[in-house]
């Protein structure tokens, strides 16, 4: 599905996810800093090729399972017979099949379906600094880790290198519609340029280095969800972002995996950069010839070549012209208070947007909620639905009949929902969901040449894949927040989580929409939620 789709990955696919700030301001030094990830990148992809990272599992009892105890007991039982004794006890290995396309990968434009290269032999790191692409060597001979004081000046002299900008950077040609940057990427071929994008594509992962001071958290989402153009290079599967004042994010590529492969990875590495960073702000960058050991990358261009990236970057800027992005924080309640109520904290964070659409538009929409199905082998997502009879019921009762219902009666409606978004979400988890399986059935239609099932002929089919309601959440220590484009020009992009006790929101949409609007409903929502949830009516 994402490699035969044409549109560019920039909006229409790639996320991001920004990191929270080091608790040490004094670490939050842009070098320090990329210096620190670096390092503790590397560390997690060496970790992770030994076969010693500990398994992603889903606990369903966690006194049981997830102990030391238990832990050291199944380390010592054949794999062949593992899984049962980890199933005798709720525990329930995900699948981490996706994890080895952290690194080295890259997405490659085709015409017509892109494909995906993989190639772990490579050594080095691809850093991207005012459009310009720099390679040097992160591991050394034997694969191991450089010395950090060698990461650190090797970043310095890229950080201090007093290159220009190219006038026609290369990054902004991974943001153009695939076919064409498929047949602009052979003409770089054909003009010499092999081994120079043989060095981008093999490259251990991207660290972008952007020149830019974040004002403020609409600021941050811009520019980790797309940012100006010229300083990524959208194909690699992950790119950490730095900007100048140590505001930190990864940007990544889709079609090779979701986000429970990149959270991990990202958890992993604020926890490594904060608990035990390998430079800080006293170190001294070691003294080596990093003039020598970092080579920045030159491409030979030709008029074609310079008018494709010309064109790449009008067509950037009129696409990312049109996004805009807010967030919300309500402050009055959050995942404790809600537990406490025995109700469901994604149930009523998910019937908020349902009210808040009501309440802006006066109608129910299309919703798609991102759901993993990493229990089953090569397990992707399937679409929890949670626009349902139950929340249109609920939502039509607070948003335009508040004086009708009793507040013991509009409790009762929250629970219902809260119970049948519960059980939409383990039948989504457990491979029980619609949409994959629709999804698969289409594709060997088109595969077998058959003619095209009535059923996806049907308007009601286009209705419910136009998601103008695309939601995804995440909660995690080191993730402060994540975002991504409307899926469909007249949708929005919703990112949220529920913490301990606050719900926050970080919401994009395009002009047909407004965001600002739309977050004041659903700041409403939760608001005469939480009253009704306090035994107190609405008015």
């Amino acid at each position: 599905m994402y490699l035969s789709a044409r549109e560019s990955v920039v909006l229409n696919f790639n996320p991001f996810m920004s990191f929270n700030p080091d608790p040490k301001p004094e670490y939050n030094d842009q070098l320090v800093r990329a210096t620190n990830m670096v390092c503790s990148a590397v560390r997690f992809m060496k970790t992770l090729r030994a076969g010693l990272l500990e398994p992603e599992v889903f606990h369903l009892n966690p006194a049981k399972s997830d102990t030391d105890s238990f832990k050291r007991l199944i380390r010592w039982v054949p794999p062949s017979i593992s899984w049962f004794g980890a199933y005798m006890v709720n525990a329930y290995p995900l699948d981490m099949s996706q994890y080895f396309r952290l690194f080295n990968s890259t997405r490659i434009p085709k015409y017509r379906c892109d494909e995906l290269l993989t190639d772990d032999k490579g050594h080095h790191l691809l850093v991207i600094r005012r459009g310009n692409l720099y390679v040097f060597d992160a591991l050394d001979r034997d694969g191991n880790l450089i010395k950090p004081a060698e990461v650190h000046a090797h970043l310095k002299y890229i950080l201090t290198d007093p290159t220009e900008a190219p006038s026609f950077p290369l990054g902004v040609l991974t943001s153009e519609n695939r076919d064409t940057w498929a047949g602009l990427r052979q003409k770089l071929l054909d003009a010499g340029n092999g081994e120079a994008l043989q060095l981008v594509d093999t490259a251990l992962f991207c660290l972008c280095l952007d020149e830019e001071v974040m004002r403020d958290h609409i600021h941050i989402s811009h520019n980790m969800l797309h940012g100006d153009g010229c300083n990524r290079w959208y194909d690699k599967s992950i790119s950490i972002i730095l900007a100048k004042d140590g505001q930190a994010a990864i940007n990544f590529e889709h079609s090779w995996g979701d986000g429970v492969a990149v959270l991990r990875f990202q958890n992993e590495v604020f926890k490594d950069t904060t608990e035990k960073p390998l430079v800080g702000p006293g170190s001294q960058p070691a003294s080596v010839d990093s003039a020598s050991a970092v080579r920045r990358i030159g491409f030979k261009l030709d008029e074609e070549l310079k008018a494709g990236i010309t064109k790449a970057k009008e067509n950037f800027h009129a696409a990312v012209s049109k996004l805009t992005i807010d967030a919300m924080e309500f402050k009055k309640g959050g995942k404790e208070q809600l537990k406490k109520k025995k109700l469901s904290p994604d149930a009523i964070s998910q019937l908020a947007f349902q009210m808040g659409f009501l309440r802006q538009h006066g109608q129910t929409v299309a919703t798609y909620e991102s759901c993993s199905t990493a229990a089953f082998k090569h397990g992707r997502t399937e679409t929890i639905r949670p626009a349902s009879i139950h929340t249109k019921r609920c939502a039509k009762a607070f948003v335009q009949q508040p004086g009708q219902h009793t507040v013991e009666q509009l409790q009762g409606l929250l629970s219902e929902c809260s119970k049948y978004h519960g059980q939409l979400t383990r039948e989504a988890a457990m491979g029980q969901g619609f949409d994959r399986h629709l999804f698969a059935m289409r594709y060997l239609a088109n595969f077998k040449g058959m003619a095209l099932p009535s059923l996806y002929q049907d308007p009601a089919y286009a209705a419910i894949n136009h998601n103008i309601l695309s939601t995804s959440t995440l909660t995690s220590p080191a993730v402060s927040l994540g975002g991504f484009a409307p899926v469909v020009p007249d949708g929005f992009g919703v990112g949220y989580g529920v913490h301990d006790d606050w719900i926050g929101c970080n919401v994009s949409s395009y002009p047909a929409r407004n965001v600002h609007e739309f977050l004041k409903c659903v700041h409403k929502s939760l608001e005469d939620i939480f009253t009704v949830l306090d035994g107190k009516p609405i008015n």
